[in-house]
């Protein structure tokens, strides 16, 4: 695979396309006025000003981008050694291209399209010539997945969400132990009125820029969103993601209440969980309590629509756990009985003795229990927010990359063609299109950007090849060096040290 060139002439090659690199953006109008063709917009601007989205600028009659390259430094060798890194002490020395990434964070737009892309790079890595297509994407088609970690109900399934009153997404099926929200898309950047589009824009911005964006539910509740932050439910934060539903906290810890408590409910909007019904208490060979619960028996020892959807017990709306019990049997209880009523997160916890009436009276609860109810804390995970950017860039971008796009979007599909959003790995979508998914922690500080259309502007790059490059119908007259780059870019580049958890581009995929 590996293809070689000239190097005398490639350099020759790559200074002029530097050059004319920088004759591919904007047209110059009289006075002095750029007209900035990087997006659909087309903003005319004047000397000392910057265009709508404040991405472009004019300098003394020359479009320029406002926002620095950036290029990321790994400080990991091949063999995973530490080497030196530049950071924000860099003095300028060379760096090594080896271990340097050009992102798209920064590098201007295809727009309008038929352009190349504004950085084609080659390098050699282990033997073999590669080529980086870097650029920044103008995704109308685009959002995020919101996963927040709470049983607390935020509002019914496919409830809109909000943004400032207008409706910016909705509610999608909750996963386990979490609520799940879809924000964004191209129905309500461009299908809705103006300030839809608007605001939708500015909440995708600020979710994938890790900001704070309170949202409210109709029906339902607000949540203060921010990415690796702890969701705020109406005003208050969340802690704890629950360890399991109810029946898999009661097959978890039965052993562990075994001797110590002769019935545990584990109180859960999904799957409630009753001890010695569960087939884990008939295992260990409990004795029957004879304590009924509301709700419609699934199988043995769990119980569904317990309650109502709510911010108490278990994600029910749930606040008295005695009011939950539907009869107590008094030919299979007896006085004495000790029960403890737990939620799914450990965090509400009530422990009880039935009198000689057979009514749950709250007494202590016992050291061995309170452990076990500590131990439910100490297995769940801290509640976060988790925002992942989703966009389709299958369309037009594609041309600044080849010029047969479907090449491209196969050769994606095969994994010949590796795609990363500001360095950080994606998952591809399979079937049509290109549609990535990226987890908005693992790409650059300050990656996204906008464009008043309204649309969200991502960092995109492809890595792949130089001979499968050229193989697909890429811009092969535009490459330039890693070489050539740095020495042009590097000076005014940012410079970010790479984040060691996400795969080298360069690297085969490991099983």
């Amino acid at each position: 695979m590996t293809h070689s060139h000239d190097g005398a002439a490639a350099m020759s090659d790559d200074r002029l396309s530097l050059e004319a690199r920088s004759k591919k953006f904007g047209a110059a109008e009289g006075d002095g006025i750029v007209r900035c063709d990087a997006c659909p917009v087309l903003c005319r601007i004047r000397p000392g000003r910057a265009g709508a989205c404040a991405r472009y600028a004019n300098d003394s009659g020359q479009l320029v981008r406002t926002d620095p390259v950036v290029l990321m430094q790994r400080t990991v060798d091949g063999g995973g050694r530490l080497v030196s890194f530049a950071g924000g002490d860099w003095d300028g020395a060379p760096l090594d291209p080896s271990r340097t990434f050009v992102t798209g964070v920064g590098a201007g737009t295809t727009y309008p399209d038929y352009k190349p892309a504004p950085f084609i790079v080659s390098a050699v890595h282990e033997g073999v010539d590669t080529v980086t297509v870097v650029t920044e994407g103008i995704f109308s088609y685009c959002g995020v997945k919101v996963k927040i970690d709470t049983d607390r109900h935020l509002g019914p399934e496919t409830a809109a969400v909000r943004v400032k009153g207008e409706q910016v997404g909705h509610v999608t099926t909750a996963e386990y132990g979490s609520q799940m929200l879809s924000i964004g898309g191209v129905r309500h950047l461009t299908g809705g009125s103006k300030k839809e589009g608007n605001v939708t824009c500015d909440a995708l911005l600020d979710l994938c820029s890790g900001r704070a964006v309170e949202m409210s539910i109709d029906g339902g509740h607000t949540v203060l969103v921010q990415a690796d932050q702890a969701p705020v439910v109406d005003g208050k934060p969340e802690v704890r993601m629950r360890v399991g539903c109810g029946s898999a906290t009661v097959g978890i810890f039965a052993k562990q209440w075994l001797g110590h408590v002769d019935e545990v409910i584990v109180v859960d909007d999904h799957i409630t969980g009753v001890l010695t019904e569960h087939q884990s208490g008939r295992v260990l060979g409990m004795r029957p309590a004879g304590i009924r619960v509301r709700g419609r028996k699934s199988t043995p020892g769990r119980y569904f629509q317990l309650a109502n959807p709510g911010l108490g017990w278990g994600g029910t709306d749930i606040t008295d756990p005695l009011a939950i019990i539907q009869k107590i049997d008094p030919a299979v209880a007896w006085p004495g009985l000790r029960l403890l009523l737990t939620s799914t997160t450990g965090e509400d916890a009530l422990y009880c003795v039935l009198d000689d009436e057979l009514k749950p009276v709250p007494a202590d609860m016992p050291a061995p229990v309170r452990a076990v109810v500590d131990r439910i804390g100490e297995n769940c995970e801290p509640s976060l927010c988790t925002v992942l950017f989703m966009a389709g860039a299958g369309g037009s971008l594609r041309a600044g990359v080849t010029e047969n796009p479907v090449l491209l979007t196969r050769s994606v599909a095969k994994g010949e063609t590796r795609v990363t959003m500001g360095g950080a790995p994606v998952y591809v979508w399979p079937g049509g299109g290109i549609t990535v998914m990226a987890d908005v922690t693992r790409m650059p500080r300050n990656a996204f950007g906008y464009v008043p259309t309204p649309a969200i502007v991502a960092p995109i790059e492809f890595t792949l090849p130089r001979v499968l490059y050229e193989r697909l119908g890429g811009h092969a007259a535009d490459i330039v060096s890693i070489g050539e780059v740095l020495r042009d870019v590097a000076p005014g580049a940012r410079i970010d040290e790479w984040q060691e958890d996400n795969p080298w581009p360069f690297e085969a995929d490991k099983p």
